[in-house]
């Protein structure tokens, strides 16, 4: 059953991949764009459409939270595979919106911070626990 979840993220991968090379086409872009994107949103759409019909049983999600887990990694690996190279010798527009990212990133750090009610502090260690670490 884990096998199942695997196979609909495979399928919504290829589906992904699909629509993001079509929507290159369409812009007259030789590349994907967005397919990774496009692959999760898919996924999440279909697996809570068998998930409300219960046609995704809990066994089958084990292999699509196996590779959440992995989607950090994965994305990398996927987005390693564009011409970086050829994107930052064309121009300096790859360098200005990296550094763009990045500063809104860093930005909004202390926007993200204030988000939530503070949580309670641990209580201190006792003798045992102080012991264990």
């Amino acid at each position: 059953m884990v096998l199942y979840g695997v196979a609909a993220l495979a399928a919504s991968l290829l589906a992904g991949k699909l629509v993001g090379d079509l929507l290159g086409a369409a812009l007259g872009i030789d590349s994907n764009v967005g397919g990774v994107g496009f692959a999760m949103i898919m996924l999440i759409l279909v697996t809570e459409r068998l998930r409300k019909k219960g046609l995704f049983p809990p066994a089958s999600e084990q292999g699509v939270l196996f590779w959440s887990a992995m989607y950090i990694p994965i994305v990398v690996a996927m987005a390693s595979t564009q011409n970086v190279a050829g994107a930052v010798g064309s121009g300096p527009m790859a360098i200005v919106a990296g550094l763009a990212a990045l500063a809104a990133g860093a930005a909004l750090v202390p926007v993200l911070s204030r988000i939530g009610t503070p949580a309670e502090p641990l209580p201190p260690l006792d003798d045992a626990e102080k012991q264990v670490v």
